[in-house]
């Protein structure tokens, strides 16, 4: 058996069965002859031999100790009355040195019942202090009894500031899960803003042109054609993104589970049509969504310059957003305009610049920059800049509207 396999099993066993041996260590050590006897002691008392009583204070102050975080109180109430026993017998075991423990324990853990805890502490010590003082302690001052109690309070003090940081802890942990989950849940609302609105305004845009081409049965069944391809391309996405929110969906793929170009994507990354791309949207792919505009009667030119890097991480799947958002608006706001389309491959980042000549609703196309509720372009600037890149989008002196980002890629 491995020490990691034996660290698992040891983990799942109950707690008391794992507290336990702590508290037999310490049993079997107080009969210890070289331990017998030099022990905790309070008070100037006369060590004397163990006898039967001594067994039962012995249990007392030892086998608690494996229900010390189940029962804390418990254990408490249980070791305290051996240590007291132990003491005003003059037995001073090595057990008594279970008390400090204890208290650490329970401070530590105790949930409920912590201020009567720290009540009776006190008041249980006091009339030991003051039976060692009838007993015949008279060599011990008040002072040392004082400084005793102080070493006992430090204890729960320690414990309480371990429970402290522990509660600490598990809510700094609960703030960073529920801010994982908003991200997550944004990252998804944003996809499906960006894979409903792009396809949904394609096939719009195209079902409209079908209704003029009645005339023309070879062009009316292109124009139907690219309707079912865009509706498929749609469904395939969705597909994939409801996959994302299905608790076994797998989590191996960091940016990889996004739609492929065009808005391909299932579970398996193969689309309804049967033609499998890749999940991540790879910007020298940016040619597929230009071609599905071109397709819904967008007149759009396509340039790339330089060699997309072999991994871009979250770059590429940004940039092929830019370039679906921005084509969208163009379809959704100044239909038939002409747009075009640049993308360049730096060293370090990749560079996107779309531009729609003149026509189209300057306040349309503002309020999508500016509202939306995060969605669009707005949102596509806040990705950009969570990648430390930089994101404009607005008209230009002649009227056009483009959009440009700068997005760095991932370090080699």
């Amino acid at each position: 058996m491995s020490p990691e396999t034996a660290r698992r099993r040891w983990r799942r066993l109950p707690v008391t069965v794992r507290d336990l041996p702590l508290g037999l260590l310490f049993l079997v050590a107080s009969f210890l002859p070289g331990l017998r006897g030099h022990g905790t002691q309070v008070g100037d008392l006369p060590t004397r031999p163990f006898d039967a009583l001594a067994v039962v204070v012995l249990g007392l102050e030892c086998l608690p100790l494996a229900v010390r975080r189940r029962w804390p109180l418990v254990c408490l109430a249980l070791v305290g009355c051996g240590f007291a026993l132990d003491q005003l017998r003059g037995y001073h075991s090595a057990a008594g040195s279970t008390l400090p423990l204890v208290l650490i324990s329970a401070g530590s853990h105790l949930e409920r019942h912590r201020r009567t805890a720290v009540v009776l502490l006190p008041v249980a010590y006091v009339p030991l202090a003051i039976g060692l003082s009838l007993r015949g302690s008279g060599g011990e001052t008040p002072e040392e009894f004082v400084t005793f109690f102080l070493v006992l309070a430090l204890a729960w003090g320690a414990g309480a500031w371990l429970r402290s940081t522990r509660i600490t802890e598990a809510e700094r942990r609960e703030r960073i899960a529920a801010r994982t989950r908003a991200a997550e849940r944004n990252r998804i609302a944003r996809e499906l803003h960006d894979v409903v609105t792009h396809h949904v305004t394609a096939m719009v845009v195209q079902a409209e042109a079908a209704r003029y081409l009645t005339a023309a049965p070879e062009r009316l069944d292109r124009s139907l054609a690219a309707v079912g391809d865009t509706g498929r391309r749609a469904i395939a996405d969705l597909r994939h993104l409801l996959d994302l929110l299905n608790p076994d969906h797998g989590t191996s793929d960091v940016d990889g589970d996004s739609p492929g170009p065009g808005g391909t994507g299932t579970g398996t990354g193969t689309d309804v049509s049967g033609g499998a791309e890749p999940r991540s949207p790879a910007v020298g792919r940016v040619l597929t969504l230009v071609e599905q505009t071109r397709r819904a009667g967008q007149p759009v030119d396509f340039r790339e310059e330089g060699t997309p890097a072999v991994s871009a991480g979250s770059a590429d799947l940004v940039a092929y957003r830019v370039v679906q958002e921005a084509l969208t608006n163009a379809l959704k706001y100044a239909h038939g305009s002409r747009t075009s389309v640049q993308v360049r491959h730096g060293e370090r980042e990749i560079t996107v610049e779309v531009v729609t000549d003149g026509s189209g609703s300057r306040s349309a196309a503002a309020s999508v920059v500016g509202g939306g509720g995060g969605r669009g372009l707005a949102g596509l600037r806040d990705r950009v800049h969570v990648l430390g890149g930089d994101f404009s989008a607005g008209h230009g002196t002649d009227g056009g509207f483009t959009v440009r980002a700068r997005i760095p890629g991932s370090p080699s």
